[in-house]
């Protein structure tokens, strides 16, 4: 699996060679420096960990300076480790979009926005009962959770109010519209998780 580490810069449209408008995300990809190359004999599986998105050295610890100084590089902001590379890297190496061309499959994970707290309705759909007939003081709810003497206990994985989004999501299948290499820009089909400037991990199989 080869990958690269980016940043959303925004959305946007192009269009098709039969006149068709296509929603795209543009993604500034790398280029990304190998910090460390990690084997079986020494960690006990192969990774690449990259790195990516400068950052002032002041703010990075004595122990993961030492990290970088080992790969020659300055810090990264970004650290992340893509499993089983399909090709040959040591420490040092930088990867660009290059590793990409138009028509690619990718998958891309990234941080979805935070929506803050949220009620049943809006973090998983739920309807809302009747405005008339007797329901008052409930309208929003949640309803019943379904405990009573049996089994005296709400069970775990209920669907109820909480924390909506900010969590990892991967969308699979996207497909690659043009690549820039001149300023390392992927453009991608269709929407992908987070907000503009956030990070994001982009896979190809």
């Amino acid at each position: 699996m080869i990958g690269i580490i980016g940043r959303k810069k925004g959305m946007g449209s192009v269009y098709d060679d039969k006149g068709k408008r296509i929603a795209v995300t543009v993604i500034e990809a790398g280029p990304c420096a190998v910090t460390q190359v990690k084997t079986t004999e020494t960690d006990g599986y192969n990774a690449l960990q990259l790195g990516f998105g400068d950052i002032r050295t002041k703010l990075v610890t004595k122990p993961l300076q030492g990290h970088f100084n080992k790969s020659g590089k300055n810090p990264y902001r970004h650290l992340h480790e893509f499993r089983n590379f399909s090709e040959d890297h040591s420490a040092g190496d930088i990867l660009t979009v290059e590793m990409f061309n138009a028509g690619d499959k990718v998958n891309l994970s990234g941080k979805s926005k935070g929506r803050g707290f949220a009620g049943v309705i809006k973090r998983h759909g739920f309807h809302m009962p009747p405005a008339t007939h007797g329901t008052h003081e409930k309208f929003r709810g949640g309803g019943s959770i379904g405990a009573a003497s049996y089994p005296a206990k709400v069970w775990r994985g209920h669907k109820m109010p909480g924390h909506m989004g900010n969590q990892m999501v991967t969308v699979k299948n996207l497909k690659v519209v043009s690549v820039d290499v001149e300023n390392s820009l992927i453009v991608i089909k269709g929407a992908v998780p987070g907000m503009n400037g956030s990070c994001l991990f982009i896979r190809r199989d």
